[in-house]
């Protein structure tokens, strides 16, 4: 007997996902994405770009025991450092030093990232496993942000397994506050700019009937 066919799907649809999809109408359609090829299992350029820009990012473990576990991690656009098409890696920085996800990943190297770009309404999923890197002060400098402010502790790796994203269904539209902020002070410049022209024009023309 033939062995069934494995796709990078198959991280997140077990034989138990692909049951209730059988029986709520929706395996057929991921059949057939299966059989086009299944989940990305590379970083596109096109992803690279999308990690690249996020400035938060939620990370899930499991301990040895099954039970999940989400950190939020955040800094500036490029936090995020795309090593090659297999490896994301980020600076962990200090915080409230309850080593939760690094105990996990010590038990349980499988890990889960979410990405959310709430202005394009977009999300990201991409399954793998991490692993964290301690004392290398090389790499640390490498993946540390130029001139944040924080106090890097450790290197998390990323192997990425598969990938998926997201249709926009549901996902409220929300912007930065620097961008809103970027968007009105432009905003406001032109306002100025025509404001001065409507002047010189009104200026111009009280001139001419004189």
């Amino acid at each position: 007997m033939d062995a069934t066919p494995s796709y990078s799907s198959d991280v997140a649809f077990t034989p138990s996902v692909k049951a209730l999809q059988t029986r709520k109408g929706s395996r057929h359609s991921y059949g057939r994405m299966e059989e086009r090829g299944s989940w990305e299992t590379r970083i596109t350029p096109d992803l690279a770009g999308f990690i690249e820009a996020q400035t938060s990012v939620f990370l899930a473990t499991a301990n040895n025991e099954g039970q999940p576990y989400i950190q939020h991690r955040g800094g500036p656009a490029g936090f995020l450092r795309v090593l090659d098409d297999r490896t994301i890696g980020f600076v962990d920085f200090s915080g409230n030093r309850q080593y939760i996800t690094q105990g996990n990943l010590a038990d349980n190297p499988k890990a889960y990232l979410f990405l959310i770009d709430y202005a394009q309404r977009r999300r990201i999923k991409i399954w793998g496993e991490a692993r964290v890197v301690e004392g290398d002060t090389g790499l640390t400098a490498r993946l540390m942000p130029e001139g944040y402010k924080a106090r890097p502790e450790q290197v998390i790796l990323f192997t990425v397994a598969a990938w998926d994203s997201n249709c926009p269904q549901h996902i409220p539209q929300r912007f930065e506050a620097a961008d809103v902020a970027a968007a009105l002070a432009e905003r406001d410049k032109r306002i100025g700019e025509l404001e001065a022209e409507i002047e010189r024009l009104t200026e111009a023309k009280a001139r001419a009937s004189a």
